[in-house]
């Protein structure tokens, strides 16, 4: 029998379209949590005289509860992409038809009402996000969940994930330049002085937000129209008991699903990154030239872990790059701390915020691939295919996680830290003192240095590699070509 496992199925204009409608959704969703929070605290309701701590806290409380919600969502949305059914597939529909209301509703995040009331304020927030959190599950989650279906060869398939992971970890950057080529423009129409009192109120992340939703809409179209769903999907439909079933007692899928919970305080750095670059480096604008190359860095990361692919396993892959990360995060604490901030530390700490950067490309890379290959074991076991569980699983823990982080993140920036919030409505940010630049720093560096090391415990107990996938992988190829030919005799 010919080994239909290695037979290449993709186009290589679908591997870039894959790619693209991934690099659109980032260009959007990956900018939109450190953004809401610092437009919330720093913009919404600037000079209306609210309690700074009563805001602080509340902002905590609020990602911590869209997280909540997210979580919620990513569970329901895994168990309807895997019951639906159209000649299309099963998760094209939801990325397609999902792309115009994800649009809007992130545009109205950056419309605060106006109202002097702190309790309408907070209860703003609270909707606004979760309905945010909510409908990005839609879209997100089921993008993520395609490359699982681009292909039954997981070679090819592994390749597509990771030119796919490379353009969103592109894409995760580009909202920094788009919000430096708005604020340029709005200079040039408005003049100086009126385009800082416009940036005052937050009006340049408005525009930024506007411009990224329209980019989301483009992409994701390009993919809609040229990719296809290749893995037949069973005809099974599963139970919102069966749902449960196959995200916590999956034991590799927990393992992967886990080093998200486990490491959630890695992702904390977000929140401080603006402020890196306002109070450390010395200019706002010096965020693009703090995560750009940051994101370069997680491009290259990419790249290289489908490098490191070749010669190593998913598992040891994983372990390795958070070994590398933990340390290099280490290692641009000490450099920061042994020179003075200010123009001094800006070449040395973007220098090696590139080198930082490259262990994202392992957490953007091998958990994807990881779960493609569980979703294969699960059918292997069970004869049903439910990538959209799977990935709601991960998707599941990943919004737990974060709920985790955007509350943690936004009470180290803000209580720990001692961070000032202006109150002067032609400022948008206040004086801080070294203490606080301190405890900024090491939110950046130390504390998620901390977290990449125990997001690898889990993956120690996963078992998805060597002769276990390859005879996983001969076995469903023969089952599904057995299938196949049934199929056609019948017909």
């Amino acid at each position: 029998m010919s080994d239909n496992s290695m037979k290449k199925y993709m186009k290589k204009s679908e591997i870039a379209t894959f790619g693209i409608g991934l690099f659109g959704v980032a260009l959007l969703t990956g900018w939109m949590p450190d953004y809401t929070a610092t437009y919330f605290a720093d913009f919404a309701f600037k000079g209306k005289g609210f309690d700074s701590a009563d805001m602080s806290n509340a902002i905590s409380i609020v990602f911590l509860v869209a997280g909540i919600v997210g979580a919620v969502c990513e569970l329901v949305i895994g168990y309807l992409v895997d019951n639906t059914r159209t000649k299309i597939g099963k998760v094209k529909p939801w990325v397609g038809f999902g792309a115009v209301p994800l649009a809007l509703i992130s545009l109205l995040v950056f419309v605060a009402p106006d109202t002097n009331n702190q309790t309408v304020a907070i209860i703003w927030m609270f909707v606004i996000y979760s309905l945010y959190t909510a409908v990005c599950c839609a879209v997100e989650s089921p993008a993520n969940c395609f490359g699982s279906l681009s292909s039954p060869n997981p070679s090819e398939r592994s390749t597509a994930i990771s030119i796919a992971s490379f353009l969103r970890s592109v894409g995760q950057s580009g909202g920094m330049v788009v919000i430096i080529v708005v604020g340029a423009v709005m200079k040039a129409l408005l003049g100086s002085q009126q385009f800082k009192n416009a940036e005052a109120q937050g009006l340049d992340l408005l525009f930024s937000t506007a411009v990224c939703a329209l980019g989301l809409i483009l992409f994701v179209m390009i993919f809609f129209s040229n990719n296809k769903e290749r893995v037949p999907f069973t005809q099974e439909k599963v139970s919102l008991k069966d749902a449960v079933k196959v995200v916590f007692t999956h034991k590799n899928l927990l393992m992967v699903s886990l080093t998200k919970l486990f490491g959630f305080g890695r992702g904390v750095y977000g929140t401080v990154s603006l402020y890196i670059a306002i109070y450390l480096l010395g200019s706002k604008d010096l965020k693009l030239g703090l995560l750009l190359p940051m994101g370069i860095g997680t491009a290259v990361g990419t790249l290289l872990v489908n490098f490191v692919l070749k010669k190593f396993s998913t598992k040891k892959t994983f372990i390795l790059f958070c070994i590398y990360g933990a340390s290099s995060l280490t290692i641009l604490f000490i450099v920061s701390k042994s020179i003075e901030f200010g123009d001094a530390l800006i070449i040395p700490f973007l220098i090696l915020n590139f080198f930082c950067g490259l262990q994202h490309g392992n957490t953007n890379v091998t958990p994807n691939i990881m779960i493609a290959d569980c979703v294969d074991e699960i059918e292997y076991k069970t004869g049903k295919r439910q990538e959209g569980l799977a990935y709601a699983g991960y998707g599941l823990f990943s919004k737990i996680a974060s709920a985790f982080t955007k509350a943690l993140g936004p009470w180290l920036l803000y209580t720990w830290s001692q961070y000032a919030v202006s109150t002067d409505a032609n400022v948008a940010y206040a004086t801080q003192t070294d203490e606080t630049l301190s405890r900024i720093l090491m939110i950046y560096t130390i504390i998620p240095a901390i977290f990449v090391v125990l997001q690898a415990v889990p993956i120690f107990f996963y078992d998805m590699v060597g002769e276990k996938k390859a005879h996983i992988t001969r076995t469903l190829a023969e089952r599904r070509a057995a299938n196949a030919a049934a199929a056609t005799v019948e017909n």
